[in-house]
């Protein structure tokens, strides 16, 4: 790992409490993911919610998965962290 990378997990873990093995599980999860299939989808959602150390409620949840496998918003981390706030 770069000291680049190196800073930015420091400064996640810091600022979010995030760790690095956390980032790579999830990046790993959707290398293949399908994003049609609901199941993967909500299992995902659930996941970076428990990273972001946030309560997603089963009305939000079920929106984000709705629009996800719907296809109504694109799969970006920028629009899936708005929908988690």
């Amino acid at each position: 790992m770069s000291d680049f990378q190196k800073n930015i997990f420091d400064h996640l873990k810091k600022k979010a409490n995030i760790d690095a093995a956390d980032v790579f599980d999830v990046a790993n999860s959707v290398q293949n993911a399908d994003f049609s299939d609901e199941k993967t989808v909500r299992r995902l959602v659930r996941q970076l919610a428990k990273i972001a150390n946030k309560n997603v409620s089963k009305q939000k949840e079920d929106k984000i998965v709705e629009a996800i496998t719907k296809q109504n918003m694109p799969l970006d981390m920028n629009t899936l962290g708005k929908f988690l706030k």
